[in-house]
């Protein structure tokens, strides 16, 4: 009995910008657009079957909270001003990673380590807590 051979998983790269449907949203939401913060190393294994993903947001906090990064169309190719919520770093499967229709943006290695910077906050973890 011959098996259908499965569509190869998806081969994101950190700080590209995907759409998915995060599972804690309301049922009443699309696929909303988030970055993509784990290594390539995972990100392009055919053996990892998920990837770790910021959300990002059209609904804007003023002021921003400090988990969050404001970021304007240029910077991700979105359409409107964006919020990453880095507190709401989620597991996804790669097979939920949509591409988007339009051409986004990567982010840079410094909005990356922005990005890591306000996860850590979120978790009550700072540079100094680190052991070298």
């Amino acid at each position: 009995m011959a098996t259908l051979a499965q569509p190869p998983l998806p081969k994101p790269l950190q700080g590209e910008i995907w759409y998915v449907r995060i599972p804690a949203d309301p049922p009443e939401y699309i696929a909303r657009p988030v970055v993509v913060v784990s290594l390539n190393s995972r990100n392009t294994n055919e053996r990892a079957s998920t990837v770790l993903v910021v959300p990002l947001s059209a609904t804007l906090k003023d002021p921003p909270l400090a988990t969050n990064i404001r970021l304007s169309p240029g910077a991700t190719g979105l359409q409107e001003i964006s919020e990453l919520q880095c507190a709401n770093v989620t597991t996804i499967r790669k097979t939920q990673l949509k591409q988007s229709k339009e051409k986004l943006r990567r982010l840079t290695p410094a909005q990356l380590t922005a990005i890591a910077r306000r996860v850590s906050l979120a978790m009550g973890v700072f540079p100094e807590d680190f052991n070298p």
